[in-house]
């Protein structure tokens, strides 16, 4: 699913349910971060890292720990840049060379409304109209959690970039649907604070990909090399 989202660079390793089986050990300094955390969360932590490490092999990189960061944002080996998502019965990871790519995120969340008032904190009020006219044309799509989910995507390509706080109401996001498929396409995201500067240019905007499928949503965001 995450993959039909992100360039042919691009490796991706996800899961679905228990089609993974059982995680791979985790690192000591792994095992240090979740010791006490309930077990649902300790699955979910090992999951998504062994997504992360089977991620690694497929580009050649010996397999190692993935330690959260300022903000839980993952550590990755030198030389690659990637995110990992994960929600209830799913997982994933996604790893690219940084010579192909600047950075990516990506997100999966349940295909299901948000909770009550979480629209209202999210989402600018151009966003909330454009929502309520998507809702009209194409009423299968819980339109607010693609949205909330293109967020975290964006968020997850940011920090890397810029070691900063992007609050959601600072990318204005406008969702487009798919030409054929109600269930995909892809999304635009105005930075509305001074975007990160890569390869000695200003970036204002990022792109991104979503998709609904499996009862889950799906969002990409990927920032090119200038």
């Amino acid at each position: 699913m995450i993959e039909e989202l992100l360039p042919a660079a691009v490796v991706t390793v996800e899961v679905h349910g228990d089609d993974g089986g059982e995680p791979a050990p985790l690192y000591p300094e792994e095992v240090a971060i979740v010791a006490r955390a309930v077990a649902k969360r300790r699955r979910e932590f090992a999951l998504v890292r062994t997504c992360a490490r089977r991620a690694m092999e497929k580009l050649g990189v010996p397999p190692q720990a993935v330690l959260p960061g300022e903000r839980g944002a993952p550590g990755w080996p030198a030389g690659l840049v990637g995110s990992m998502t994960h929600c209830e019965g799913y997982g994933a990871a996604a790893l690219v060379r940084e010579a192909d790519l600047a950075s990516l995120g990506i997100d999966a969340e349940p295909h299901a409304p948000l909770p009550a008032g979480v629209l209202e904190v999210v989402a600018l009020p151009g966003e909330q109209e454009r929502l309520r006219l998507l809702t009209a044309r194409h009423p299968g799509v819980h339109w607010a959690r693609v949205l909330f989910s293109a967020k975290e995507s964006v968020y997850k390509a940011w920090f890397p970039l810029t070691g900063k706080w992007l609050d959601f109401t600072e990318a204005d996001i406008d969702i487009a649907v798919g030409p054929e498929d109600a269930g995909q396409g892809r999304f635009h995201a105005e930075l509305l604070v001074p975007g990160p500067v890569v390869d000695g240019r200003r970036v204002g905007a990022f792109d991104g990909r979503w998709t609904v499928q499996r009862g889950l949503v799906a969002t990409s965001v990927t920032v090119p090399h200038a």
